[in-house]
């Protein structure tokens, strides 16, 4: 089940975006992030206090994906804010979009980033903006089968590392 999240999930979603990041970049992609940049990284950007903002904020767009009653993913759209020459006021970005490996392959994940792309295209007439990892070569496809195209790349801050990042937009829906 998809569904828009309500405050109450903040704290869920916080233990969910951490449990996703070990899974996907430092366990799935063996990125060596030193510990002290991870808990920068953690506190900053993934803190139930983020989410709780996000998820009041009418600007943004927050699911929730569950399975057998247990939240196990999460999706969080809102204002662009990727470093692009090309971008405009009112566009919108996909920030995040995760799931626990142990429900992956259940084709919750499509369901999810529908649900977050119908959101974003009845939101705003412009360009809908991903980042996404360098050696997401998987997540790229999918993206790029969608009809996003590479519109360049930049350095995303994890404490004071930096990851080489895509920047991917759709634009004409």
């Amino acid at each position: 089940m998809i569904r828009r999240a309500v405050a109450a999930d903040a704290d869920t979603l916080s233990r969910l975006a951490v449990t996703t990041f070990f899974e996907t970049f430092v366990d799935g992609f063996g990125i060596p992030y030193p510990p002290a940049d991870r808990d920068a990284y953690i506190a900053e950007k993934l803190a139930a206090a983020v989410f709780a903002g996000r998820i009041a904020d009418p600007a943004f767009g927050v699911w929730v994906a569950e399975h057998d009653g247990e939240a196990v993913g999460f999706a969080v759209a809102g204002p662009n804010g990727l470093p692009h020459a090309d971008a405009r006021d009112g566009d919108l970005e996909l920030k995040q979009l995760y799931l626990t490996r142990a429900v992956q392959g259940l084709g919750l994940g499509g369901r999810l980033f529908e649900t977050t792309l119908a959101w974003m295209e009845a939101q705003a007439p412009g360009a809908i903006w991903i980042g996404v990892w360098s050696g997401n070569l998987k997540a790229q496809r999918l993206y790029q089968a969608l009809g996003f195209e590479k519109a360049g790349g930049y350095q995303f801050r994890v404490g004071s590392w930096l990851d080489d990042e895509l920047i991917l937009r759709r634009t004409g829906r």
